[in-house]
């Protein structure tokens, strides 16, 4: 269970640094309409937001595809 898990949330964490440094280098958090509401948080708070909605997103992506995953027997093959 414990393998299970880190090999869906170390894989996820990694592209979800990937995923914001790409989003990030486009968009501006100081310039950005999306976040008006969050006029009290810094920048460095909405790269971090950022990143954490980004790597719940695909972390929870990748564990529906290994739920779905099908593991077959050598017995089944035969």
């Amino acid at each position: 269970m414990r393998f299970r898990t880190l090999t869906i949330l170390w894989p996820s964490f990694l592209m979800a640094g990937v995923l914001d440094g790409i989003v990030f280098s486009l968009v501006d958090p100081a310039d950005s309409q999306l976040v008006r509401f969050a006029t009290d948080v810094s920048p460095q708070g909405i790269y971090t937001i950022g990143f954490l909605v980004f790597w719940s997103v695909i972390s929870c992506a990748s564990g529906m595809t290994a739920l779905l995953v099908v593991e077959q027997d050598d017995d089944v093959a035969h």
